[in-house]
């Protein structure tokens, strides 16, 4: 699998030996809870998590941090299961609470989303969150996805609570008409 390089972030395969730094993250309560997944208790179901989400995953990114090399968050592509079209993805990612608000996400979602429509050949990249999670559609706009619709009683989180998603959307086309205007 290729590995990603942007000015702050190195986005590489996930190993076994991230487990440390997946289950501090994952173990912090609103990093889940926002995402839609319950937040880890042991560093044993982080490894199955693990298993089942990130590792021999294709198109699936640690985010490091490039200066001390620390695996600060995962991003990556899935089916959008919204769809019927192989050549749709959807995107989902998640960064340690501590790593918030410092651009880190849209650093690696840009580079990410380039790397799908580039390299991939993706039509289309789908990504979804919940209609209170204000911090993650900030960075989802920022990246020029363009808001599709509401999904109103669209989710049982792990915890019971019913929530509406925001579906946003971004198209090929309009992807390298961004790409031009930015090397203008």
């Amino acid at each position: 699998m290729k590995i990603l390089y942007t000015d702050r972030l190195i986005l590489r395969p996930v190993s076994e030996n991230d487990a440390e730094d997946i289950f501090e993250y994952s173990s912090f309560p609103q990093v889940g809870i926002d995402a839609g997944w319950k937040p880890h208790e042991n560093i044993g179901e982080t490894k199955e998590v693990m298993k089942e989400v990130f590792l021999d995953k294709e198109n699936v990114w640690g985010i490091v941090i490039k200066e001390c090399g620390k695996l600060i968050g995962t991003i990556g592509f899935i089916d959008d299961v919204m769809r019927e079209n192989p050549n749709v993805k959807a995107l989902g990612y998640a960064i340690g609470k501590d790593y918030w608000g410092k651009g880190y996400a849209t650093e690696c979602a840009g580079c990410v989303v380039e790397y799908g429509i580039k390299n991939l050949g993706l039509d289309g990249i789908s990504v979804t969150c919940y209609d209170y999670n204000k911090a993650s559609e900030k960075v989802i706009k920022k990246c020029g996805f363009r808001f599709e619709g509401l999904l109103h009683k669209a989710e049982v989180r792990f915890d019971g609570a019913v929530l509406n998603k925001k579906v946003f959307f971004l198209i090929r086309k309009k992807l390298f008409f961004m790409m031009e205007e930015q090397s203008k």
